[in-house]
């Protein structure tokens, strides 16, 4: 079994062996799984503390301050300091999955 298969199992999302995936544990045993398929427009991540619902997430998705002051949140989830730089840093690596695919 690949690490993607694992980490597929553990979140319940579909990950290809070939996307590029990131995987992180943060400070209070919570789990995020970070994914992205070549050619797709945005990233697929999950996080454990909200039931591995998936979240849609590109290169814009980190927010500081919208919903309140000095509060980071991606779409509808609050993540910490420590989350969203580990985000940024799969977003920023797997840029050029998200170019479009030329054939």
């Amino acid at each position: 079994m690949t690490i993607n298969q694992q980490l597929a199992r553990l979140c319940g999302g579909t990950i290809a062996d070939e996307d590029y995936v990131g995987y992180f544990l943060n400070e209070h045993g919570e789990e995020l799984v970070f994914a992205q398929s070549h050619g797709d427009k945005s990233g697929r991540l999950w996080h454990s503390d909200m039931d591995w619902q998936m979240y849609r997430v590109g290169d814009h998705s980190i927010r500081v301050g919208g919903v309140m002051e000095g509060v980071i949140t991606v779409g509808d989830l609050i993540v910490d300091q420590a989350e969203a730089t580990w985000l940024s840093s799969c977003l920023a690596a797997s840029r050029h999955l998200r170019r479009p695919v030329r054939r």
